[in-house]
């Protein structure tokens, strides 16, 4: 039996605490770093502010203790926001024995320094260290519905460790050591998911989602594969599968963020409406066009996107100037 610490008990991090009870055979702890959270949660075992209609099973351990949470633990399975990672990190790295394997399972990148999950990681602590992409809604995984999602890391040992510590009949693990890839399709997804909303905000059809989806991906793996990622990566669950759920499914928060600036409203407006959630895509969209500008990679529906989450510029004004761009062959 493993004991896994789930890091973070926002809706993510509560639907794989409960895949993993799902499962059996895991001691699981899941941390909250909130301890009117961690309260409610022991108290009337659901979690209504991020997660509400699932009960958390009994043997689930809940604490906003942090050093008690990760005491023991085989497995620490990271799934704070991206921007929290280096604080959290940075804490628990002293209380760390070097055998303990971490796992990241934040969509998103570093907006300071353009790092992604795993490289905030491995300038922390050297233990080893795993990632957890692809198309996943949080409630869908609460309910049990079938999900296919990749891990990803250096080795195939590790991989493999992880792919069999989480499959199960209802949650089926990839492995992939294209750990670049696999980082850069979830966290870059996001960004053309707002744009993916800001287009179905404005209603303009089913045509123009078509086109910002695919060459949504275009630049996606332009970016990936300059950074070192492979083509065929981006063509899988982390990257378009990944890309296909956030952009048209109801429940993908960042492109609910895009609908409601495709309808006019302002980004502190809408902020204030998640209730403290986190719509990735907003910081990641600074990243990433920091990560192309370093290595002089064109992502124009990135640089629209920034436009208007942090420039004040008009939706239809971004989608026109992305019309008339010089024409150029696929």
């Amino acid at each position: 039996m493993s004991r896994i610490a789930i890091l973070g008990a926002g809706a993510w991090g509560t639907a794989l605490a409960l895949a993993l009870a799902r499962r059996g055979g895991h001691e699981l702890v899941l941390w909250s770093h909130s301890a009117p959270l961690a309260d409610q949660l022991n108290d009337l075992g659901e979690n209504l502010p991020y997660l509400p209609g699932f009960t958390l099973p009994a043997d689930i351990q809940v604490t906003s203790d942090l050093p008690g949470a990760i005491f023991e633990a085989d497995i620490l399975l990271c799934v704070t926001p991206s921007q929290h990672v280096r604080g959290i990190i940075s804490h628990i790295a002293p209380l760390l024995t070097r055998d303990q394997i971490l796992v990241s399972a934040s969509k998103g990148l570093e907006e300071s320094t353009f790092l992604r999950m795993s490289q905030v990681i491995a300038s922390i602590t050297d233990n080893p260290c795993a990632v957890l992409s692809g198309p996943s809604f949080a409630q869908e995984v609460a309910l049990g519905y079938p999900t296919a999602i990749v891990a990803a890391a250096a080795t195939s040992t590790l991989a493999q460790i992880i792919q069999r510590e989480f499959s199960s009949s209802l949650l089926r693990i990839y492995t992939n050591n294209d750990v670049t890839g696999v980082e850069l399709g979830g966290a870059l997804k996001n960004v053309i998911a707002l744009s993916s909303g800001v287009v179905h905000g404005l209603n303009l059809g089913h045509n123009s989602a078509a086109a910002l989806i695919t060459r949504g991906i275009a630049e996606i793996t332009r970016l990936s594969v300059a950074c070192g990622g492979r083509r065929q990566t981006l063509a899988g669950l982390s990257g378009i599968g990944d890309l296909v759920l956030t952009c048209t499914g109801n429940l993908s928060r960042n492109r609910s963020v895009g609908i409601e600036l495709g309808k006019g409203r302002h980004l502190p407006d809408i902020l204030a409406g998640l209730n403290g959630k986190v719509a990735e895509g907003i910081q990641s969209t600074t990243a990433a066009l920091g990560l192309a500008a370093r290595y002089g990679v064109e992502m124009p529906i990135t640089e629209q996107m920034d436009a208007i989450l942090h420039h004040n510029k008009s939706p239809k004004d971004a989608i026109r100037d992305l019309m008339t761009r010089p024409g150029r062959e696929e």
